[in-house]
């Protein structure tokens, strides 16, 4: 039975020699089944199918290679960096694992170069060959298992390609590159800090969430305001590079601001200037006639007429004062008995006469 699986191995390497001698390259080990890593290497634009009609392409590895890839570098990462912060942890696995980072590696390594597609997605599809890179990571999987992946990961890619303490401790501002978007584009940008809770370790946790002109962006969370910001800024960056409607939806409301900004909100000042600080000369001498209402809106009269009317009144008083006191006898009360059912008309002279007598009467008391 050995026997047989190294004849199929040997007819299998005559037939693909040069694809063996080139994985070899890459991978750091020859294949045991070559089949994994042809279809890791085969690009969904060349619509190849199966016996069966069903498409044949490396999604399915691309799949299952981003899930160990993830697994592989975060052991990697936790035994690199003892007594590290879970957050400093999952950002530094980020940076490795990053489409970025993958396809910079598959170009470098030549795995581009081995990627069947149809000739044109190539320089269209900026993913492929990390893409393809995620795959290969799944066929070694399945061809080698878990120990192989960390070994290629160790040996081959962090050992000879990439520094993962310069990995780890670089800064990339993200925050920065934003807020100099913003402002090139006169666009409103904030940063609202959602909550603030503690893990289960006791640390403070941070929440915050981008906003442009009053539409939601990325949300960040992590162990400092800053690295929160930093993860938000980076999510909204990618949306804006992405979500054409995202990025429409944000321009739409800067427009509708600067609109109602615009807008004026009071009327526009008169240019007449008023010259009622000059006196005429005709107004002092014609008084105006001022009129006056009493609180039952019964009569209406003039200030010219009024002194005529007041002398009048007070005269009519006098006599009605003079009338009571004769009336009253003196006394401090009313006498009711002298009052009929149709009073005692008084002339103009009989009035005159008891104030007279009643003066002179107290003069003499």
């Amino acid at each position: 039975m050995l026997n047989n699986f190294i004849d199929r191995i040997k007819l299998s390497f005559r037939k693909d020699k040069e694809l063996y001698f080139s994985l070899y390259e890459i991978l750091g080990f020859y294949p045991h089944d070559i089949s994994y890593y042809k279809m890791a290497l085969m690009h969904k634009s060349i619509m190849h199918r199966n016996a069966k009609g069903k498409p044949v392409n490396n999604e399915r590895l691309e799949f299952l290679g981003d899930a160990v890839l993830d697994a592989v570098v975060g052991d990697i990462v936790y035994q690199h960096f003892p007594g590290k912060r879970e957050g400093f942890l999952t950002n530094t696995r980020s940076k490795l694992v990053q489409r970025d980072t993958l396809n910079k590696l598959a170009q470098e390594m030549g795995i581009n170069q081995l990627v069947l597609s149809n000739g044109h997605s190539s320089s269209h599809n900026s993913y492929m060959g990390g893409n393809a890179f995620e795959a290969l990571v799944g066929a070694i999987y399945l061809d080698r298992g878990y120990d192989a992946c960390m070994q290629f990961m160790q040996k081959r890619i962090l050992a000879k390609m990439i520094n993962i303490d310069k990995v780890a401790y670089k800064e990339v501002n993200f925050k920065s590159k934003l807020i100099e978007w913003s402002q090139k584009n006169r666009v409103k940008l904030d940063f609202v800090m959602l909550g603030q809770e503690k893990d289960k370790n006791g640390s403070p946790v941070f929440t915050y969430q981008v906003v442009m002109e009053g539409v939601k962006g990325g949300e960040g969370k992590g162990y400092s305001k800053k690295e929160s910001q930093q993860l938000a800024s980076k999510l909204t960056l990618e949306r804006l590079r992405k979500e054409p409607q995202y990025i429409e939806s944000v321009f739409t409301a800067k427009a509708n601001r600067t609109k109602m900004e615009e807008e004026p909100v009071e009327g526009v000042p008169s240019t007449e200037v008023k010259e009622d600080f000059i006196i005429s000369q005709e107004a002092e001498k014609q008084e105006p006639e001022v009129k006056h209402v009493n609180v039952f809106k019964e009569e209406v009269y003039s200030e010219k007429s009024s002194a005529v009317t007041e002398k009048a009144e007070e005269i009519a008083i006098s006599e009605e004062q003079v009338a009571v006191q004769q009336t009253a006898g003196g006394n401090d009360e009313f006498d009711l008995s002298d009052i009929t059912a149709e009073p005692k008309e008084m002339t103009r002279e009989d009035i005159i006469a008891a104030a007279e007598a009643a003066a002179f009467g107290e003069e003499h008391e």
